[in-house]
């Protein structure tokens, strides 16, 4: 919802700062760039400290931040950019961690079904992002108190995670014994995860979907408006608040979408992997390479009809989400238990780097370019931004290919987690393993890692 607070509200944003699309795309790539690279660092003490405290200090250094942001004045752009990238260390401490918890508290079906409902939080809280943020700027006619409705709702998560939410023992649900876990080096771990290709390609393939609603979050509201106003629909906003319900309803269109899609995901994905265990990856492929033609048809029909626009961007949207909880349960059935706030971390580097990290920053940069070739008027800045939304539609489809690719190697990863976990665990269970030419017991723990 923070993160999209300032999408529901750019096109005031792009008119107090004076500035133009690719300052306006920065303000998410700055973020998301934060966000990255300190992920890595929140994934190393995630497998190895409390994980309680490590969110409760991150989520109210994240809100002490947006609310600090709300009081930027004009001629400080690049404040704004500062405050939304120190944002980033907030979200970083909680998105690396918080599924973790979720693992070590259920398990099997029960798990994907917890995971969905967590991931609801993404299309939903996006949502209303836009709603709130839309609405309060018409409501007070200044779209800096849009930034100031998240801090208090973040005060609220501080408190029920300090008061409510347990610390459980990393693998709880999973263990045999009451055994500590064999904790192994953060390198020995990256370099575990470097050789499992399930993680790796879904990773990859989870990385399109990030390009790709990373974009859409940013310019869609956008793009509707500048849309209308080459229909003749609405008037381009001057001075004072843009009068237009895009933000709103682009926020009622991602939360239901969103809802549904998640929910719809792991229903699709728990059934179909009753017949065929390579289920979760093809799910994946399929709402990836499906919403393609939906999103290029959602952006050639803009200038003609919003509906139709509204319609289709359901469609895709809808397909996008039901990728949010299976790639998630991937990775944490892929991934033994002490090293998947570390593998959590990697995922959202990679697919932030790759994917929405700079994809609002490139579209910006494209369409400035394209309307710099020629004449200046509102529609040339609609054509521009057009032609670059059409690149998500490739995205789709080269991240549809990576889940197909994922299938391939789903079931072998599965079991060899499996074997290791039990192996984490009974640490005094040995093999004979031939070394030199002698025949060696070791604790199964240590073949393995």
């Amino acid at each position: 919802m923070d993160r999209f607070t300032v999408a529901g509200v750019l096109p005031d944003i792009e008119e107090y700062f004076q500035i133009g699309d690719s300052s306006s795309g920065l303000l998410q790539t700055v973020f998301i760039c934060s966000y990255m690279v300190l992920a890595p660092f929140f994934g190393y003490f995630g497998d190895r400290y409390n994980r309680k405290w490590i969110m409760s200090c991150g989520i109210f250094f994240w809100s002490a931040i947006t609310l600090t942001s709300s009081f930027v004045p004009r001629q400080y752009f690049w404040a704004l950019l500062v405050t939304r990238g120190l944002v980033g260390i907030g979200e970083a401490s909680y998105s690396t961690i918080a599924p973790t918890v979720i693992a070590d508290l259920f398990v099997g079906d029960v798990r994907s079904r917890m995971l969905s409902i967590f991931y609801f939080a993404i299309p939903v809280g996006s949502g209303l992002g836009y709603i709130v943020g839309s609405k309060v700027n018409d409501i007070t006619g200044d779209w800096h108190w849009a930034l100031r409705v998240t801090p208090a709702l973040g005060l609220v998560a501080v408190l029920l995670l300090v008061f409510v939410v347990p610390e459980p023992p990393r693998g709880a649900v999973e263990r045999r014994s009451d055994r500590a876990l064999v904790y192994t080096s953060w390198l020995t771990d990256v370099k575990a995860l470097s050789t499992n290709y399930s993680f790796l390609l879904s990773s990859l393939g989870f990385t399109s979907v990030a390009f790709v609603t990373g974009t859409l979050a940013l310019w869609a509201p956008t793009y509707l408006f500048r849309a209308q106003v080459v229909q003749g629909t609405m008037k381009p906003c001057t001075k004072g608040p843009c009068n237009s319900l895009d933000s709103l309803i682009f926020g009622i269109i991602t939360c239901i979408s969103g809802f549904l899609g998640v929910g719809a995901g792991v229903e699709i994905s728990k059934r179909y992997r009753q017949i065929n265990p390579r289920a979760d990856p093809l799910v994946c492929a399929f709402g990836l390479l499906a919403s393609a033609p939906f999103l290029y048809l959602a952006v050639v029909m803009a200038e003609t009809s919003t509906i139709a626009t509204y319609v289709f961007i359901f469609l895709g949207e809808l397909l996008l989400s039901l990728n949010w909880a299976i790639v998630a349960d991937i990775l944490l059935y892929v991934v033994i238990p002490t090293r998947r706030s570390t593998a959590e971390a990697l995922q959202i580097m990679m697919s932030h780097l790759l994917g929405d990290a700079g994809s609002p920053y490139l579209i910006g940069v494209i369409s400035d370019s394209i309307r710099r070739s020629r004449p200046k008027s509102y529609l040339a800045e609609f054509r521009s931004l057009e032609y670059a939304l059409l690149i998500c539609c490739f995205v789709g489809v080269m991240g549809g290919a990576a889940f197909l690719a994922t299938a391939m190697f789903i079931e072998r990863d599965r079991k060899k987690a499996e074997l290791l976990t039990r192996a984490l665990m009974d640490t005094d269970e040995q093999i004979v393993v031939p070394i030199a030419g002698r025949s060696l017991k070791l604790p199964v723990a240590s073949v393995l890692i």
